[in-house]
């Protein structure tokens, strides 16, 4: 089968097609021939050498995939059978024309997604969904502020957090991606981060209140401001270090608040853990998927030879939704 591997850390030009030996499934596995895969920044901080597979994952890189089941390792007690149409979340090897996963990470898809959409859907659902409604505990009528409002990410967490009743204010580097973010994704309150202050800008488009739960994939960068725009009781989820990962932070205004500041990871945890979190996912996002409440948002798509040029594409920042290989 042809798969991806990183030669050396470095830009898209690292990025090599390799004839290798297709997985064997293992105790608890289901064997994937994949459709289709979807970039994540983890992906591009992993070529960069920045972020390397959790111990006893693939080198190959990719989180989540579509696909049909092609085989079962000994031991799968899920209900699953030869073809049927699938997602997957993985701790590596999405890059790969098959990829062997425990069978607590697959889902069938939801209805009303096409095979190839639905590789958009494992990553973004799981971090968002956890993130959002089983860690910062999100309730209806409640302030959530999303940054990178047209990524991957961010889509999802928008549409996400509209579905839960709660109103979304959300930043973008650029006009377009904050006409998106209102016009297509819903979102109450769209602030372009380059040409206004986003606390200030939040708080007075919210009646002078903060944001209850902030969902921030930048890091020490926005430490500061993120805890300036939090209200009282107010939760800051830290997923992504794109913006660096070490500042300095005033304790005693955290205190004042009475708010929290609470850094996760996905791909880290156990298959115990992601299982819990993917059958969430089936029960409460695929229904919203179903009925039309969350739309996925597909930027482009590139064939696997091209996967260079997918992660140019990726690294100019110009994409609104997620950006798929196609297998």
């Amino acid at each position: 089968m042809k798969a991806v591997f990183i030669s050396q850390p470095g830009g898209p030009e690292v990025l090599e097609v390799r004839d290798i030996e297709s997985p064997v499934p293992g105790e608890g596995e289901v064997l994937i021939d994949v459709v289709a895969a979807g970039l994540n920044r983890a992906d591009v901080q992993q070529r960069r050498g920045f972020y390397p597979p959790p111990p006893g994952a693939s080198e190959i890189p990719g989180l989540e995939v579509s696909g049909r089941i092609a085989g079962f390792g000994p031991g799968v007690t899920k209900a699953f059978s030869l073809g049927d149409k699938v997602v997957a979340l993985l701790s590596g090897g999405g890059y790969a024309q098959q990829v062997a996963v425990p069978a607590e990470q697959v889902l069938r898809l939801p209805d009303g997604v096409d095979l190839v959409t639905a590789a958009a859907l494992p990553e973004v659902a799981a971090t968002v969904y956890s993130n959002l409604i089983m860690t910062a505990q999100l309730q209806p009528g409640e302030t959530v502020l999303v940054h990178g409002a047209t990524g991957g990410i961010g889509t999802m967490a928008i549409q996400l957090a509209k579905a839960y009743g709660a109103k979304v204010a959300a930043t973008a580097g650029t006009d377009e991606k904050v006409g998106t973010a209102k016009a297509f994704l819903k979102a109450d309150i769209a602030i372009n981060y380059t040409e206004e202050d986003f606390p200030e800008s939040l708080k007075a488009q919210n009646g002078g209140k903060g944001a209850d739960v902030i969902l921030d994939v930048v890091g020490a960068k926005y430490l500061q401001q993120n805890i300036d725009a939090l209200a009282d009781y107010g939760r800051l989820i830290i997923i992504g270090l794109q913006g660096g990962t070490k500042a300095e932070i005033n304790l005693g205004q955290l205190l004042s608040k009475r708010a929290a500041v609470i850094g996760t990871a996905l791909r880290p945890r156990t298959v115990a853990e992601k299982g819990i979190i993917m059958s969430a996912v089936r029960e409460e996002v695929w229904p919203m998927l179903a009925d039309g409440r969350i739309t996925p948002l597909v930027a482009k798509t590139f064939p696997l030879d091209q996967v260079a040029e997918a992660h140019r594409y990726f690294d100019s920042g110009e994409h609104m939704g997620k950006v798929l290989l196609l297998l």
